[in-house]
């Protein structure tokens, strides 16, 4: 089916009950989907959403859309296919009820034609709505895309073609291909199917036909068995992607072309997956470890929306970090995301649901799971069943039930369920053995045991690692393991050489893990081949949560800790190796070094301003240190230097105009692995660390203070979509070397001109009460990011305006789009 963008005309505004006032409510505004109906709402320390949404309050919306309905119409298939809806979605069209769907993250799709009016206008409205029901942002209102389906009635089915590779090697790959036709005429049709499968190249490698017999009201599936002679295999290193395209053809009474009645495209790739505990997991014969990041679906500063170009972004960005696979925690991950991940070999864990039937919040999924759960494992297979990204299903996040028979039970349930439906892929669960067992956990833990979760795995330390491997923990959860093709384990690396010999064959996969410890979990990656890899909580920062990554310097007058829980106004999470601007944070450095995959170590510069101060952190915390050597402090300023490298010794020096100055000599290891700490002086210069091992130099990199600063816009791309496309135009202080000034922030003003528009703007500030609607903002650390939306073809002038500084401009060409 031919799937056509049903993204323009809406309007959205609060939904109101029957018998509800409507004095003093705002009328409806229009906008593009998708699109966040919570992200620009007033925020307040007391709204329902509390530390989980950032303080941003939920609520219930209308979106309204009316569309011409042709009187030819009448003799096709209509439907309109949702991608994610947030959240309990009514869908009416011409005020009757047409659909509703529960599920914030599953694709569901409304057959419009019991509802049409042909040769008329009609309206369909989408109510959604939002509260109390999550543990971090989500957004509400139709955040992913929309698209409107006009078909044949006998015609392809939606998402109805499925393509594997079970039989591969040097010469050939077979590929079978299964697809489903629908007819919903009176009549039995006789119709050809048509399959051309197309290498990366766009050549065609190989194509078969054969007839397809369709039942009135029935459905058919044909099959197909291709051979292609030396595949292009897709791997993370070379993503190598083909695409089978489909046709449906009637037969007609006599020769001649058949008229195509329906036609698809499916993009999939040739890959083998193997999985043992001697050898890890292997793609194409391969041995693969995750190097993994649990990101949640929130795109930063756009708010919950779903766009391909910001998730191909943050795909890119975390791949050139060091990452080659990413979490989708806890929720079923976007089509944009996977297509991004496909383009560009990153591998995947697609997650079904942080609940089951146990609550974690008070409005949450689990209301209704009991019923809802095997349509939502359809609707994730459904979308990922020909993807080369995804190797994982995850069944379920920390859930709550899973220590007790009946958890283990729905354990096998879910997990048979995606067998069921595609045995092709390893199924996962993300087991955290403290929080299932949290009601039988004081004999273990002591008071500390009756905090809230996040508090509690914040202060056991040693005592978590001890839980995780305890006898409870052990028998508890071993069902409910024992379901798994790989064991996820949140924060239970105490399990990992324990498991080795309790269950010989069991796989483990680091399904979440504390960021600070990554050198240690690599090393057991590396060490213990039934551990496949480690996800980091988490590799890009998010919207939600508010704060649980932050940094607390505990000598302000009333300071009070809050756990956790990040107080008011705090409104991101503060936890990411990449910011929500899309830099690179130290920790992300230092990550790279750990993983093996830099040999350059890396600065980080504790702010000066706050040295020797005491400071509160959390687990989920960094050192509040910059990659910078560019600070308006005194010279002489006492000042703490972080250099991470994988190395015995580092040597750090200064060099100004006065000369080259040692500045010391320390060794790598203290206070933690792959690290050497300094405790030094501000002089201003070229800030340079050598690393070595036995004496010799293995590399070295160097810091430089800024010259004098000028604002500087610099667009990422230079040409989008005119249909919509984003470009995201960094903001910084910066010389004319790139040099940024982190701790000279200022408010920035951002005007767009031509052929665009602002979608938003926002920084890594995690502590402001900003709007990330604009259009003015505070930078952080010298920096913020702009993202402007096309609205049409031709040239658009973004200017950034900063108070004592000459305006920056950026420009960029709206035109065409460009097949990725």
């Amino acid at each position: 089916m031919i799937r056509v963008a049903f993204h323009d005309g809406w309007s959205v505004g609060p939904q109101l009950a029957a018998f509800e006032s409507r004095e003093g409510v705002a009328p409806p505004v229009a906008v593009r989907l998708p699109h966040d109906a919570l992200r620009d709402l007033p925020r307040s320390a007391d709204n329902d959403g509390g530390v989980h949404s950032g303080y941003i309050p939920g609520g219930v919306f209308v979106y309204t859309r009316s569309f011409e309905v042709p009187v030819d119409w009448a003799h096709r298939s209509v439907m309109i296919e949702f991608e994610g809806v947030y959240r309990d979605a009514v869908v009416t069209i011409n005020g009757d009820f047409a659909a509703h769907q529960a599920d914030g993250y599953a694709a569901f799709t409304v057959v419009a034609d019991p509802f049409l009016r042909f040769g008329e206008t009609n309206t369909i409205s989408v109510e959604a709505r939002a509260h109390r029901d999550s543990r971090w942002y989500t957004g509400a209102g139709i955040y992913r895309p929309v698209h409107l389906i006009v078909a044949h009635p006998v015609h392809l089915a939606l998402d109805g073609t499925t393509v594997t590779t079970p039989d591969i090697d040097d010469e050939r790959a077979v590929v079978e291909i299964a697809t489903r036709v629908e007819n919903l005429t009176r009549h039995t049709r006789t119709l050809r199917l048509r399959w051309v499968i197309a290498g990366p190249d766009g050549d065609v490698v190989a194509e078969t036909h054969a007839p397809v017999t369709v039942l009135p009201g029935a459905d058919a599936v044909a099959r197909a068995r291709l051979v292609v002679d030396r595949p292009a295999l897709w791997g993370p290193h070379d993503p190598a992607l083909h695409d089978v395209r489909v046709s449906l053809a009637d037969e007609g009474d006599g020769g001649g072309a058949d008229p195509v009645v329906d036609e698809d495209s499916v993009r999939f790739g040739i890959r083998r997956l193997q999985l043992d505990p001697r050898h890890g997991l292997r793609i194409n014969g391969v041995g693969v470890d995750l190097r993994g990041a649990c990101v949640h679906h929130d795109n930063g500063a756009l708010g919950a929306i779903t766009h391909p170009d910001a998730e191909d972004r943050r795909v890119r960005l975390l791949k050139d970090a060091g990452f080659n696979a990413v979490r989708s925690a806890h929720n079923p991950a976007s089509r944009a995301l996977l297509d991004a991940c496909d383009r560009h070999g990153m591998l995947v864990m697609d997650e079904l649901s942080d609940v089951w039937t146990r609550a974690k919040t008070g409005f949450d999924a689990s209301i209704g799971f009991d019923t809802r759960w095997p349509a939502a494992v359809a609707a994730l297979v459904a979308k990922d069943r020909n993807r080369p990204s995804v190797i994982l299903y995850s069944i379920g996040n920390e859930i709550l039930e899973l220590a007790t028979p009946h958890g283990a039970t729905w354990s096998r349930r879910i997990a048979e369920e995606f067998r069921r439906l595609d045995p092709t892929r390893f199924v996962t669960n993300g087991i955290n053995g403290v929080i299932a067992n949290m009601e039988r956990l004081p004999e273990i833990l002591g008071d500390i045991a009756a905090t809230d979760p996040n508090t509690m795995m914040a202060g056991l330390g040693a005592q978590m690692a001890a839980a995780n491997a305890s006898e409870l923990i052990t028998r508890s959860t071993e069902e409910s393991a024992a379901v798994l093709d790989v064991v996820g384990f949140n924060y239970g690396d105490a399990r990992y050489d324990l498991d080795a010999e309790l269950f010989p064959g069991r796989i483990i996969v680091g399904s979440e893990t504390f960021p600070d410890r990554i050198a240690d979990l690599w090393q057991q990656v590396r060490r213990l081949p039934h551990v496949i890899g480690d996800f980091t909580w988490t590799g890009w920062d998010y919207v939600g949560e508010a704060g649980i990554g932050r940094v607390e310097y505990t000598d302000v007058e009333g300071y009070r800790s809050t756990g956790t829980a990040g107080p008011f106004p705090y409104l991101l999470a503060q936890c990411g190796d990449i910011d929500l601007t899309g830099r690179r944070t130290p920790a992300s450095f230092y990550r790279e070094i750990a993983f093996g995959l830099r040999t350059e170590p890396a600065i980080a510069v504790h702010r000066p301003e706050h040295h020797g101060r005491p400071v509160e952190k959390t687990p989920w915390s960094w050192d509040d240190a910059v990659s910078s050597w560019s600070w308006a402090a005194d010279v002489g300023a006492p000042v703490t230097v972080d250099v991470y490298a994988d190395a015995e010794e580092v040597e750090l020096r200064v060099v100004d105009a006065d000369g080259d100055h040692l500045l010391g000599i320390r060794p790598v290891g203290d206070p933690r692995p792959l690290i050497a700490r300094f405790e030094t002086a501000f002089r201003p210069g070229r800030l340079v660390a050598i690393a070595r091992r036995a004496g010799v130099e293995v590399a070295r990199t160097a810091l430089a203070t800024a010259g004098e600063l000028a604002l500087i816009a610099r667009a990422e791309e230079s040409r989008v979509d005119a249909d919509g496309g984003l470009a995201h135009v960094v903001i910084e202080l910066a010389d004319r070397d790139g040099v940024v000034g982190v701790d000279r922030d200022l408010e920035v003003a951002v005007s767009v001109t031509g052929a665009g528009e602002l979608a938003a703007l926002g920084s890594s500030r995690a502590r402001t009460t900003e709007s990330f609607a604009g259009p003015s903002r505070l930078t952080h650390d010298g920096r913020a990011l702009a993202v402007v939306r096309a609205t049409g073809s031709g040239e658009i002038t973004v200017t950034v305006a900063a108070s004592g500084y000459v305006p920056a401009v950026a420009r960029v060409v709206a035109g065409a789009a460009t097949a990725r």
